[in-house]
């Protein structure tokens, strides 16, 4: 499922084409992905402006003119595809539709921006915008860690006195939002904690430590376009190469890539979610 910095890198690459353009027709193709759509998803849609694109957690939010915004989840193997952008970035012609393009927005710019989504785990939502915090899936989530609000004091006061392993407390969507397994396991090696390791045992000090690496593991992973594993690719359509640094995740039996240490990375399963991590040099 994409994290964070794939669906950041798809705002990313939404932004260009969407943002202050005029939705002037959308085509809603099915009724329903992960649950049903919004009722007359397509009229409220159509003839909208969009105010600006943003990210919350693991969601674009689209918000319109209309007072609405449109929530979009890529679900495990969701992907929005741009054709036909007049500015030149995308400017390959219009694809025959395909059998899994569920949601059409057809930009007054002439661009083509495709919600294809073979597995159908997706979702979108409309909403009034000024009542986003109370969205059933936007309400309970915790900070951004790329967010100011997302420090050191913070993230020592989240994981005090919690019997939980670090890893499965970084995975806490009310504790951080965006957070997933590949960055988590990535973050945990960058400062040599063991995934397993109880939550309420980590110091203040090394809480602390963990925040920036947290933020540059995310920053880097948003450069490299995201970690394209099985299905995600960009708007462009190009994949991520994110996958290509990986320290630990995916890597179990190779040696491991801290300077100095002669362990190998190996893995645990917690919460039905593959750990991989250096036994040796993370405690």
């Amino acid at each position: 499922m994409p994290e964070l910095p794939e669906v950041e890198t798809t705002r990313r690459g939404l932004a260009p084409v969407m943002d202050g353009a005029v939705i002037t027709r959308a085509d809603v193709n099915r009724p329903d992905l992960r649950w049903p759509f919004p009722p007359d998803m397509a009229a409220r849609l159509t003839g909208q402006k969009v105010l600006g694109l943003r990210r919350r957690s693991k969601y674009i939010l689209a918000d319109l003119a209309s007072g609405e915004s449109l929530l979009i989840h890529l679900g495990m193997s969701g992907r929005m595809l741009i054709s036909g952008d007049p500015l030149g970035q995308f400017a390959h012609d219009h694809p025959a539709a395909e059998k899994h393009d569920h949601v059409v927005f057809h930009m007054d710019s002439g661009a083509r921006v495709t919600f294809n989504d073979p597995r159908r785990f997706g979702a979108m939502d409309l909403f009034a915008t000024a009542r986003a915090d109370d969205h059933a899936l936007l309400a309970k989530l915790g900070p951004e860690p790329l967010g100011n609000s997302f420090d050191g004091p913070y993230l020592t006061a989240a994981l005090a006195g919690r019997n939980t392993a670090i890893k499965s407390a970084l995975l806490d969507q009310r504790i951080i939002a965006g957070l997933g397994n590949i960055y988590v396991c990535e973050a945990l090696f960058r400062a040599g904690i063991s995934p397993l390791r109880k939550a309420g045992q980590i110091s203040a000090r090394r809480a602390a430590a963990l925040v920036p690496i947290i933020r540059d593991v995310l920053t880097d992973a948003i450069e490299a376009g995201g970690s394209s594993l099985r299905d995600f690719k960009q708007t462009s359509g190009e994949l991520g190469y994110f996958q290509h640094s990986f320290d630990v995740y995916g890597r179990e039996g190779l040696p491991c890539r801290r300077d100095g240490c002669a362990g190998t990375v190996g893995r645990a399963v917690q919460s039905g979610r593959s750990s991989f991590y250096c036994g040796k040099c993370q405690r």
